[in-house]
This record gives C-alpha cells, sequence and structure tokens, in this order.
C-alpha cells in the first residue's frame, strides 16, 4: 500500500513539474538561438564595413600635442617615427640605448622646428624603466602614445650577425614591452587616452632560417598585442588603442645588397616610408597593420589555409630574402 502511494505520488509530481522542465528547455534553446543569429549578423556587418573601410578608410586622428614615447629612435624606421611624429604635432621623448644617435634623432627634430627630449635607457632593465618612467612624468607628465621599435632585426644583422643568446633576445624584444606596459598603461587606463604601438617583424608570422629564438620572440609580441587588446575590451575601456604592425625587413631598403627572391613582386621602400604607413595604420586606430600594406592580407590568408598550403606558401616566398 505504501509503495503505491509513493508510486503515484512521484507520478504526479512529475506530471506537474515535466512540463516545466520542458519549456525552460525551450527557452534555453531560444536564447541560443537569438544569440547565434545575432552573432551571425554583426559577423555580416563586420565583414561589410571592413570591405567598406578599404575604399573610404577611418579619418585620421589628430597627434598634435600627444606626448608620444618612441623606443629605439636612435635609427632606422623609429628614427623616422620620431621625426614624422614632431611633423605632425607630437611632443616626442627620444629613448635609445645609444647617446649620439639618439641625441641625432632629437637634433634632427629641433632643427626642423619640433619638439623632442632625449633619454638613454637600457631598456632590458625592469629598474632602469621604472627609473626612466619616474623622470619623464616628472619632466613631460603623461605620455599617451608608446612606440615600441627594439628588437626589428634588419637584413644586413640576419645574415651578418650570429643568433643572439636567447635571453637576450627574449629581453630586448619581448620582456622590456612588459616594463614598459607596468609603468606606462594604468595611467592611460585610469585617462581612459592612450596608444600602444607594438611592431613585430615577418619573424612574427613565419619562422626565418638560423632564428629560433627571433621568431620566437616575435611571435610572442603579437601574443601579448592581442592580451592587451582583449583586457582594454574586457574591461570597457575604448579610449586606449593597440595597433600590431608586422615589418617586413627584406622590404624596407637599409642600403645593403641582399639578393630578392622575387623582386618584381616585393620591391622596396625607404624607413620613411615605412614609418609613414605605420603612422597612417595607428591614426587610423587599426588594431592591425603592415610594412608593406598588401602583405597583411597574405598574413590574414596563411591562418586559415591548411598546414601544408601555407608552407609552400612560404617556401615560395621564403621571406623574399636569399639567405644561401
Amino acid at each position: 500500500m505504501d509503495t503505491k502511494l509513493v508510486n503515484s505520488t512521484l507520478g504526479l509530481l512529475l506530471n506537474i513539474f515535466f512540463p516545466i522542465k520542458m519549456l525552460l528547455k525551450i527557452y534555453s534553446l531560444c536564447i541560443l538561438m537569438v544569440d547565434i543569429v545575432w552573432v551571425m549578423f554583426n559577423t555580416m556587418c563586420a565583414v561589410l564595413q571592413a570591405v567598406y573601410e578599404l575604399f573610404k578608410p577611418p579619418p585620421l586622428k589628430s597627434v598634435r600635442l600627444e606626448t608620444a614615447m618612441v623606443i629605439g629612435s636612435g635609427r632606422g624606421v623609429g628614427r623616422e617615427i620620431a621625426i614624422q611624429l614632431a611633423e605632425l604635432g607630437a611632443i616626442v621623448i627620444c629613448v635609445d640605448k645609444n647617446i649620439s644617435s639618439n641625441e641625432d634623432t632629437v637634433e634632427i627634430i629641433k632643427r626642423k622646428g619640433g619638439s623632442a627630449a632625449s633619454y638613454n635607457c637600457d631598456v632590458t632593465k625592469k629598474e632602469n624603466v621604472k627609473m626612466l618612467a619616474t623622470r619623464v612624468r616628472k619632466d613631460l607628465g603623461f605620455v599617451s602614445m608608446l612606440f615600441y621599435c627594439c628588437g626589428i632585426p634588419s637584413p644586413r644583422s640576419l645574415l651578418t650577425k650570429p643568433p643572439q643568446d636567447i635571453h637576450v633576445t627574449l629581453d630586448l624584444t619581448l620582456t622590456s614591452y612588459f616594463w614598459f606596459i607596468e609603468n606606462f598603461v594604468p595611467e592611460m587606463k585610469t585617462k581612459n587616452h592612450g596608444h600602444i604601438v607594438a611592431l613585430t617583424s615577418v619573424a612574427g608570422l613565419s619562422y626565418i632560417k638560423d632564428q629560433m629564438p627571433l621568431s620566437v620572440a616575435q611571435f610572442a609580441v603579437q601574443g601579448l598585442a592581442e592580451s592587451l587588446t582583449e583586457e582594454l575590451r574586457i574591461n570597457k575601456i575604448d579610449g586606449v588603442h593597440v595597433t600590431l604592425a608586422h615589418i617586413y625587413p627584406f622590404i624596407v631598403n637599409d642600403e645593403n645588397e641582399l639578393r630578392l627572391k622575387i623582386p618584381s613582386y616585393f620591391g622596396t621602400i625607404t624607413p620613411s616610408q615605412a614609418a609613414s604607413s605605420i603612422l597612417d595604420g595607428v591614426r587610423r586606430n587599426y588594431s592591425e597593420a603592415s610594412v608593406p600594406k598588401y602583405l597583411l592580407y597574405l598574413g590574414h590568408v596563411l591562418r586559415i589555409l591548411p598546414r601544408k598550403a601555407t608552407v609552400l606558401i612560404r617556401d615560395l616566398l621564403d621571406t623574399g630574402v636569399d639567405f644561401a
């Protein structure tokens, strides 16, 4: 008798709650379907916007009176970025380990009527970067733009210099990024204003022969930039931008005699043109840029193709330089 009573009670309870469970499942499924449709719709909008911006890019923002720090301003693309920032009206903080070449950059800027200050710093040491940040805040106040131009190899150095010690490579190319982020980005977040520009070479997209530490470090810089972008997005900080710029060293003419495998495909540009291209992407708040611009799309294609296809393309291009 007790067993029959229990069974009838359970049956009654199941009959009562079963429709509720079904309704909850149907409701959850409807919410999921709405979310999927919403994501697909916004994805299509994003694709259409990207195509539209190919033909009508976003307007250039002004950098006038921005305080821009350029790390690695003593030569090459870093020097040209510093000079062009000053020409656009920015107050440029030139940071380099080489005192004489850095002061030459500042002298060029001042001769052209720009505003710049020189700071000597070995950025691979955490305490040095902290001292630099303290000095700069005392002298010039808030730093709103950060360009890290160290660790980008030239084609000449890839050919003539042996691979560096892995610790030296990682410290210069990657670890020092963290010291600058730690010392300058929190204030950008507080003010919700700023721009961090991370420069990587082609080694951040494809392995370079006999340069594994460099390739690993450059891949890591790309991950750092993407992680920083996500951190800002999740914390809803929309006034601080991150731009990851890929530089193909064999494209930038360093007055060398490197042999291009497919010169008609690539050609070369001057460091000044490279800097102008980078600043164009920065001033349009692009999350990713490339020097030259058209190779950015090749990088995107390589990410979605099967591994075998990407290997064939990389073997064909071989970074454009005959290292043999």
